[in-house]
């Protein structure tokens, strides 16, 4: 059964101390809490933050820049081990963070779409299977075949989502770029992502969009200087807490 259960989640880590910062404690309302030690700032990014997600639930992930969300997306995906605290996952994880991320930008869209199926583990026989579909879905027509770096922003993120997608993670971690840009595409994107969700998957989208997070998300996690403000649901959250 798919699921995520996050219990005291926490990341600290240190970076050289500026000569300027010597002996201040700070606590910023973006970025974490920053603390010196011998010569170094100690950040926590993340403190003490547990949620659990069942299969069918839709994580929308807000606060402001600096909060910890694309942070704890990434403690969910394996980049950053947490330091505090544990994270239990049941189901496969993909994620996308960044466009660019895990694109070779001299190789065609059609190269990058097998370069990431193997990345993911799918054999190449499976890779050529949802080939067509991928590229139909990415609507990028002749232009599967140019060079990445050629794409504009739009074009590379309905590349990465059509992948990510079509190779059915049942855990989907995104970042807010996805919101961005065709309207047309977006609708696209959202009702892949229900679908996804009604196949017992789990989807995590950090986003600065209410009507985005409103459409897709059943639940709300508020960060605040990496700790958590509020878990529940969508219609409380709006109701109640904007």
């Amino acid at each position: 059964m798919v699921s995520i259960a996050a219990s005291q989640l926490g990341l600290s880590y240190r970076i050289r101390q500026p000569l300027s910062l010597a002996g201040r404690r700070t606590r910023y309302s973006i970025g974490g809490r920053i603390q010196t030690s011998q010569g170094y700032q100690i950040v926590t990014a993340l403190d003490n933050v547990s949620f659990s997600l069942k299969a069918g639930d839709r994580l929308g992930l807000v606060g402001t820049n600096g909060a910890g969300k694309t942070t704890l997306l990434k403690v969910l995906y394996g980049v950053f081990p947490p330091t505090s605290g544990k994270v239990e996952i049941q189901g496969r994880v993909d994620a996308l963070f960044n466009i660019n991320l895990g694109f070779r930008s001299e190789a065609t869209g059609r190269r990058n779409i097998v370069l990431r199926g193997l990345i993911n583990g799918w054999s190449m026989d499976v890779i050529r299977s949802r080939m067509d579909d991928i590229i139909e879905f990415s609507e990028l027509g002749e232009f599967i075949d140019m060079p990445f770096k050629t794409y504009s922003q739009g074009m590379a993120a309905r590349l990465a989502f059509s992948i990510a997608t079509s190779f059915e993670p049942e855990i989907l971690l995104m970042d807010e770029w996805i919101g961005a840009g065709d309207p047309a595409f977006q609708e696209k994107a959202r009702a892949r992502m229900n679908n996804m969700a009604e196949k017992a998957g789990i989807i995590i989208l950090a986003s600065h969009s209410q009507n985005l997070l409103k459409s897709t998300c059943n639940l709300i996690l508020e960060l605040e200087a990496g700790k958590s403000k509020y878990f529940g649901s969508i219609k409380s959250f709006y109701e109640k807490y904007i």
